[in-house]
C-alpha cells in the first residue's frame, strides 16, 4: 500500500516535458523581435552539427563581417583582395539573406548553409552589395549581431551611376535584348531624372543615415574604390588594420595589367584577375549631361562627408 502511494505522488509531481523551443504564433506575435526568436529557432543544434561541422576541424559560421556594397562599387574586387589573407574565408556567391524575403524566411541555419567551411581563427565574410540601400537590412543585421563589423565601398557617385547602366546594359545584350540608351534614363521632360533608380542608389548620405541607427560609425569601415582601383594595396591594408588582421597582404600581390587596364592579383605564384565583367568601359556621356550629374550630386556628397566626418575626391 506505502509503495502504490508513493508511486502516485511521484507521478503527480513529475514535471511535464516541454520543448526546448516552444513554437510562436507570428500571427499573434508579429513584433520584430518576434521574428527574430523565430529565424533564431531554425538554427537548432541538431542540424548544426550534421551539416555545418567538418572531419577536419572547420565549419561553416554566421559571418564575423558583411561587405554591404555598393552596387558597382567595387565589392567583388575587394572581396578577392581580402581573400588573400589566409585568415579569411570568403563566401563566394551574393546571398541576399536580409534583401529577399523569400531568403530571409528560412531562416539562420539557411544563412549558415550558404557559407564556407572556416577554422576557428578565421574571419568568414559574405558579400551582398545590395544591403547598403535596402530599408530593412540594417535593423536584421542587428539583430543577428549587434556588434558586426562592416565593410562599405563607395566610388564617385556620377561615376558609379555609369556603371550601374552598363551592367544592366550588357546583361541585356548578352540576352540578345535591346536596352535604351543612357539618356533615355537619364533625361526626362530636358532635365536630369532624378528618379532613376541607378542615381537614388548614388545618394550614399541618406542610406548610411538608416545604417548608423543601428551601428556606430567605427563599426562600418568606408574603402575609397576609387583609390582601390588605382592603388589597392594602402586601401587593403586599412582593410586589415579595420578587421584586426594580422599583416599578410603585401604590395607583391597586385600587379597592373595593362590589357585589362586595372589591378590583378598573385598569390603564391598564381596570377588571377576579375572576370571580363569588370572594368568594363562605360558608355560615352555627353559633356553638359556629366556635368548636370555632378551639379546634383554635390549637396548630398557634402552630406554624406559631413555624416562620416571625411572627404572623397569626387566631383
Amino acid at each position: 500500500m506505502a509503495a502504490f502511494l508513493l508511486g502516485a505522488v511521484l507521478l503527480i509531481v513529475q514535471p511535464q516535458i516541454v520543448p526546448s523551443t516552444p513554437a510562436i504564433d507570428l500571427k499573434a506575435e508579429t513584433s520584430p523581435q518576434s521574428v527574430e526568436r523565430e529565424l533564431l529557432k531554425k538554427t537548432s543544434p541538431k542540424n548544426y552539427f550534421k551539416e555545418n561541422i567538418h572531419s577536419n576541424g572547420s565549419c561553416r559560421q554566421l559571418p564575423q563581417t558583411i561587405i554591404i556594397g555598393v552596387r558597382k562599387g567595387g565589392t567583388r574586387a575587394l572581396l578577392e583582395m581580402l581573400s588573400l589573407h589566409p585568415d579569411i574565408a570568403a563566401a563566394e556567391t551574393e546571398v541576399h539573406f536580409f534583401d529577399w524575403e523569400d531568403h530571409y524566411r528560412n531562416g539562420l541555419q539557411w544563412y549558415i548553409n550558404q557559407m564556407p567551411f572556416s577554422y576557428p581563427h578565421q574571419i568568414t565574410v559574405e558579400k551582398t552589395p545590395a544591403y547598403f540601400t535596402s530599408p530593412k537590412v540594417p535593423e536584421r543585421v542587428y539583430n543577428m549581431n549587434h556588434s558586426m563589423r562592416l565593410l562599405l565601398i563607395l566610388r564617385d557617385p556620377s561615376e558609379r551611376v555609369l556603371s550601374d547602366y552598363t551592367q544592366v546594359f550588357y546583361n541585356h545584350m548578352q540576352k540578345h535584348k535591346p536596352y535604351p540608351s543612357i539618356e533615355q534614363f537619364l533625361i526626362k521632360d530636358g532635365e536630369l531624372n532624378v528618379d532613376y533608380k541607378a542615381i537614388n542608389r548614388s545618394l550614399y548620405y541618406i542610406h548610411m543615415q538608416n545604417w548608423l541607427k543601428y551601428f556606430p560609425l567605427d563599426h562600418i569601415h568606408i574603402v575609397d574604390g576609387d583609390k582601390l582601383i588605382k592603388d589597392p594595396f594602402p586601401e587593403i591594408e586599412k582593410v586589415e588594420r579595420f578587421l584586426k588582421l594580422s599583416p599578410q597582404i603585401n604590395a607583391s600581390n597586385f600587379y597592373f595589367n595593362k590589357t585589362k587596364g586595372f589591378y590583378c592579383l598573385r598569390d603564391s605564384g598564381r596570377e588571377r584577375c576579375l572576370h571580363e565583367s569588370k572594368g568594363r568601359a562605360h558608355p560615352q556621356v555627353d559633356t553638359w549631361l556629366l556635368q548636370k550629374l555632378h551639379e546634383y550630386f554635390h549637396e548630398p556628397n557634402k552630406k554624406f562627408f559631413e555624416l562620416v566626418g571625411r572627404t572623397f575626391d569626387w566631383h
